[in-house]
């Protein structure tokens, strides 16, 4: 049996969400579908127009998933060495987070770049993940294989003479426990 979610009692507030999509293939072939040199032409900019149309029809694709007035979409890709790196983010001023509207727009922009290269490479394969989200009773989450913030601490600084450095760290998240602080015992 499912159930949808009743969210009609929930605050709205300011949602975000940020999702990744990474293609992995032969480098020529994906350079050269980064370079719009595959027979379909420009699969950047159709990629995130697909990405940007499929977050606005998630609730149409995943069931229970609550229609949601979207303010923003934005759909980044850079290209690395036998990789392509899609950024998705939605945001919306809602009673409910945003993070399948990224999820699914990742993985549709992913999917186009794969049905315009899958004639010249069909071994293309792509991972699609949630990389943090903010806003609502839950308040902010960061993935912990991605996390930017909790970098170790060095136990001991070799500085040059003459000169001295103080740092002081300060993290609402860490506090909360959202990652670990490893930064507490050191001040």
């Amino acid at each position: 049996m499912m159930h949808m979610m009743d969210v009609g009692e929930k605050a709205q507030t300011m949602r975000q969400a940020e999702a990744e999509a990474v293609i992995r293939g032969e480098p020529e072939v994906l350079r050269a579908l980064w370079e719009g040199h595959l027979p379909k032409g420009d699969a950047r900019a159709a990629a995130q127009l697909a990405g940007i149309l499929a977050a606005k029809r998630t609730p149409e694709l995943l069931p229970m998933c609550h229609p949601i007035r979207l303010d923003k979409v934005e759909i980044r890709a850079t290209i690395e060495e036998g990789s392509i790196r899609i950024r998705a983010i939605a945001r919306a001023h809602d009673r409910t987070g945003v993070e399948m509207e990224a999820l699914t727009a990742a993985a549709v922009a992913a999917l186009t770049f794969y049905d315009w290269a899958k004639s010249s490479d069909p071994t293309i394969e792509f991972t699609v993940r949630l990389l943090r989200k903010s806003g609502g009773k839950s308040g902010n989450w960061e993935n912990p294989a991605v996390s930017t913030h909790a970098e170790e601490v060095p136990s001991k600084t070799v500085l040059p003479d003459g000169v001295r450095v103080g740092i002081l760290t300060v993290s609402d998240r860490a506090s909360r426990g959202v990652y670990p602080d490893r930064s507490g015992d050191l001040i």
